[in-house]
């Protein structure tokens, strides 16, 4: 019997599935000198190089959307009305 692959490409997005260590996680997020997004150590997909300065721009944006989220509901403004749906069966 064959034995499966852990690690390659799917229509070309790339999954790992071997046991992660320490040492490959931490040199897949840090790659100087790669693009944005590099192989997951882990899992199916890509994720970010934070070695990239352009990662730190998508995090700073994503913590600065999830900040002004998490102040919205804050406000005590709450628009949660019951709305009642009248359909006309003509």
């Amino acid at each position: 019997m064959a034995e499966k692959s852990t690690r390659g490409e799917l229509f070309g997005v790339p999954y790992n599935f071997e046991r992660p260590s320490i040492s490959r996680m931490l040199s897949s997020y840090w790659q100087p000198g790669e693009g944005m997004l590099v192989d997951k150590p882990f899992g199916v997909g890509y994720t970010l190089n934070l070695a990239n300065w352009r990662s730190w721009i998508v995090l700073a944006v994503a913590g600065g959307l999830l900040w002004q989220q998490q102040q919205g509901d804050d406000d005590g403004d709450t628009r949660d009305e019951a709305v009642e749906v009248v359909v006309d069966d003509d």
